[in-house]
């Protein structure tokens, strides 16, 4: 029988005529990576600060870290780790100084406090402000910060917004490492690509609901694969258009001057050969043909329903 570490059931939330939430359910198994992806707006950081206690829902229940969020709120804090979309480190003190803090705050060990500098690579630099940190630093220092107390749940809104592709890799190992030790996690963020690299399941969340869920994979699949042509000669793009259109009934995307990308509804009988004859049908001499799953991307640009999908 599964263990759930966040569960809730048509939490709501209004700023005055603004319905950031309406009725959203999110089932989060413990142990896993949650990703929640959603347009700007959607209800994403209104729903972590709901399930982190700082907001107080205006309707539904929830239960965070086995602790019932409205009745319980202090064992929902004891429970979790909050990470915002900001560090909240003390620029003017040290690294070891920031987390010593929060340790004494805490009442955690002041061990525990070196370990997890030693964790996240901040030895070195323990000792300089952390206002001389770069920003991948600062959100390794925060993340820190938000694990003295090892929790049961751990809230990271948006993680690696702003940072380089070295330091995003940086805390990916980071979550990763901890969901293998058994820290739940749920995960909100506007990079497709990391909810794609770590999420055990992904919620998308749209006008304040839990529109879609799935695994990346099954998500995916929601919209088909994508067919890809690149023609030879410019001025038969056109034709191989037409033959995406007929084959998939949707106006494929020109994307460059030689090549034409069209969704696939999950149609089980078109195969490259089919496609490859098709195009020889009409005429049309090809560089590269191919069937492809789509990226994350494109599933959420597709499933909230934007205004143009992207060929990427």
């Amino acid at each position: 029988m599964t263990t759930y570490a966040v569960l809730s059931e048509g939490l709501e939330k209004r700023f005055g005529e603004v319905r950031a939430l309406r009725g959203l359910d999110l089932a989060v198994p413990e142990g896993s990576v949650c990703g929640v992806l959603g347009p700007n707006g959607a209800g994403k950081t209104t729903a972590v600060r709901v399930l982190t206690t700082l907001l107080v829902p205006d309707a539904g229940s929830a239960r965070v870290a086995g602790c019932d969020l409205v009745r319980d709120p202090a064992g929902v804090r004891r429970g979790i780790g909050v990470t915002g979309q900001y560090a909240s480190v003390d620029g003017e003190l040290t690294g070891a100084q920031n987390l010593r803090l929060f340790a004494k705050l805490l009442r955690a060990p002041r061990t525990r406090a070196d370990e997890l500098l030693e964790r996240f690579a901040l030895t070195e630099a323990a000792d300089r402000p952390a206002r001389t940190y770069s920003g991948g630093m600062r959100r390794r220092l925060d993340l820190a910060a938000s694990l003295l107390v090892p929790p049961k749940v751990l809230f990271l809104d948006e993680p690696t917004t702003g940072l380089d592709p070295h330091s995003r890799n940086g805390i990916w190992d980071a979550v990763r490492e901890l969901a293998s030790d058994g820290t739940t996690v749920l995960l909100t963020t506007q990079y497709l690509e990391e909810a794609d690299q770590l999420a055990d399941d992904i919620v998308l969340i749209d006008e304040g609901r839990a529109a879609h869920r799935g695994t990346p994979s099954e998500l995916k699949a929601m919209i088909g694969s994508y067919a890809e042509v690149v023609v030879a000669d410019p001025a038969g793009l056109r034709a191989a258009a037409s033959v995406l259109d007929q084959l998939t009934g949707a106006e494929p995307a020109l994307d460059t001057e030689r090549r034409a990308v069209g969704a696939v509804s999950n149609d089980a009988t078109l195969t490259l050969p089919r496609l490859v004859r098709e195009l020889d049908a009409a005429g049309v001499l090809i560089v590269d043909a191919t069937l492809r799953p789509p990226t994350l991307d494109q599933v959420f640009l597709r499933l909230t329903d934007n205004r143009k999908e992207l060929a990427v």
